[in-house]
C-alpha cells in the first residue's frame, strides 16, 4: 500500500510537471529565437543607415567589418545588382522583400532576416542577415536541463513527501496485522494502540481490542463451564468406584478399578487443560501411539482382532500435546472397536513424515461422515470431529476415504515442533 501511494503520487506529479515545464520549454526556445532575430534585425536597420547615405566604398568596408563575426553573416543587395559582402545568391526571399517590405523566412539550417531600405534612387536595396540555428537556440539547451532537473527535484521532493505520510498510513495498519496475528495465535493480552493513525484506523484498532477482550471473556467462560461439567463427573465416578471395590471377584474389581482410575487421570486433564493456556505443545508422537495401541491391544485379543502396526523406531516429535494425541488415537481406534464386527482387522501407521493411519477391513462409512455431530452408525458422531481439531490444532489435515483393507482410512496428517 505505501508503494502504491507514493507510485500514485509521482503518476500525478509527472503530469502536472509535463503539463507545465513542456510549454515553458517550447516558450524559452522561442524566445531564444526572437532574441537572436531581433539582434539580427537591429544589426540590419543599422547598416541601412549607411545603405542610405554612404558611398560603395565606405559601405564595402562597413560590411566587412560587420562579417567579421561570421556567425550572422550580413550581404547588402544594392538595386543596380550589385552585392556587398559575402557571396550568396540572390535568394527567392530577397526578391520578395524587394517588392514588399522587411520580413523573416525560415530555414532548415537558420533563419534568413531581410531588412528593405527604400528611397535610393535606383531602386529598393535589401540588406539580408542570416542567423544559424545555432543562434536561433543558443541557451535552450542549458534552460531545458535546468527545468529537468527542477523537475526531478520536485518530484523526488513530492513523493518523499508522499512516502513520509504513506507511513503515517500504513504503519498503525501493520500494527493492527501483528497484533491480529498474534490474537489468532492465542495471544488474547495483545492490544493495539487506539491513540495511533488517522481516525478511522484508530477506530478500528477500538473495535479490534473490543473484539479481542470479547473473545477472552467467552474463552475463559467456556473454560470454566468445561471445567465445572467435568468435575461433575467426579460424583459418579466415585460410586463406580465404590461398586468396583464391593466387588467379590477381586481380579474383575482391579480391572474396573484400573479403567476407573484412567476415567479420572483424563478427567482430571480436561480440568487442567481448561483452566490453563500452553505454549508451543509438543509430544513424542511414536511414545503416544505405542502406549495407545498397548492400550487397546487387550480388547483386541479379547475381540480375536488382527492388529497390524508400522510405527517409526526413533523419537517422532509433534505439535500437539500428548493428552490431545492420546484422544485422537483413543477416538480412531474406539471407532473401529465399537463400529464393527469382532475379528475385523485394523492397522495403525504411523510414519516418519508425521502422518498417522487408522484403517479397517470392516464396511466403511459414509463419506459426510467426520463433520461435527454427523454420524454413520448412530452414534454422537464427535469421535472424528475430535481428530479433526486435533489435527487442524496442530497445523495439519484429516481425510477420511476407503483404504487398502477394504474398510475406512482415516489419515491425520500432524505438523513438526518449530521452535519461536
Amino acid at each position: 500500500m505505501r508503494w502504491r501511494l507514493a507510485l500514485l503520487v509521482a503518476a500525478a506529479m509527472t503530469l502536472v510537471l509535463l503539463a507545465f515545464l513542456v510549454p515553458l520549454a517550447l516558450l524559452l526556445r522561442g524566445v531564444a529565437a526572437d532574441r537572436a532575430v531581433s539582434a539580427a534585425t537591429t544589426q540590419a536597420q543599422s547598416l541601412g543607415v549607411l545603405v542610405a547615405t554612404a558611398d560603395p566604398q565606405s559601405l564595402r568596408l562597413a560590411v566587412e567589418q560587420v562579417n567579421v563575426d561570421a556567425r550572422r553573416p550580413v550581404t547588402v543587395y544594392l538595386p543596380d545588382g550589385t552585392v556587398v559582402g559575402p557571396a550568396v545568391g540572390r535568394t527567392p526571399a530577397v526578391s520578395l522583400a524587394a517588392r514588399t517590405t522587411t520580413l523573416s523566412v525560415e530555414h532548415a539550417d537558420g533563419r534568413e532576416v531581410l531588412v528593405v531600405v527604400q528611397g535610393l534612387p535606383e531602386g529598393t536595396a535589401v540588406i539580408r542577415v542570416f542567423v544559424p540555428l545555432a543562434d536561433l537556440r543558443k541557451g535552450v539547451a542549458r534552460a531545458w536541463l535546468v527545468l529537468a532537473l527542477l523537475g526531478v527535484g520536485l518530484l523526488a521532493v513530492g513523493v518523499a513527501v508522499a512516502d513520509r505520510l504513506a507511513v503515517m498510513v500504513v504503519r498503525p495498519i501493520r500494527t493492527l496485522a501483528t497484533v491480529s496475528d498474534a490474537l489468532a495465535g492465542g495471544d488474547l493480552d495483545r492490544r493495539a494502540p487506539a491513540a495511533v493513525g488517522p481516525p478511522e484506523v484508530r477506530a478500528v484498532a477500538a473495535a479490534l481490542n473490543q473484539l479481542a477482550a470479547r473473545i477472552r471473556d467467552l474463552l475463559q467462560h467456556e473454560r470454566e463451564r468445561v471445567a465445572d461439567l467435568s468435575h461433575r463427573m467426579r460424583t459418579p465416578m466415585t460410586a463406580l468406584r465404590l461398586d468396583a471395590e464391593g466387588l467379590r471377584d477381586q481380579a474383575e474389581a482391579a480391572r474396573i478399578l484400573a479403567h476407573v482410575a484412567a476415567l479420572d487421570d483424563a478427567v482430571t486433564t480436561v480440568i487442567e487443560d481448561a483452566r490453563r493456556e500452553r505454549d508451543l505443545p509438543s509430544c513424542d508422537a511414536t511414545a503416544v501411539v505405542a502406549e495407545r495401541i498397548r492400550f487397546w491391544t487387550v480388547l483386541a485379543e479379547d475381540q480375536q482382532r488382527p492388529v497390524e502396526t508400522d510405527l517409526p523406531a526413533g523419537p517422532l516429535p509433534v505439535a500437539v500435546s500428548a493428552a490431545d494425541l492420546a484422544a485422537c488415537v483413543d477416538a480412531l481406534l474406539g471407532n473401529v472397536f465399537a463400529h464393527t464386527e469382532e475379528g475385523v482387522a485394523v492397522a495403525v501407521t504411523l510414519d516418519p513424515r508425521r502422518v498417522l493411519t487408522v484403517q479397517d477391513a470392516g464396511p466403511g462409512f459414509d463419506p459426510a461422515a467426520g463433520a461435527r455431530g454427523v454420524s454413520g452408525a448412530g452414534s454422537t458422531g464427535l469421535g472424528l470431529d475430535i481428530a479433526r481439531r486435533t489435527a487442524e490444532a496442530a497445523g495439519g489435515t484429516l481425510t477420511v476415504d476407503r483404504g487398502p483393507l477394504g474398510g475406512a482410512r482415516v489419515t491425520v496428517t500432524l505438523s513438526a515442533l518449530t521452535e519461536p
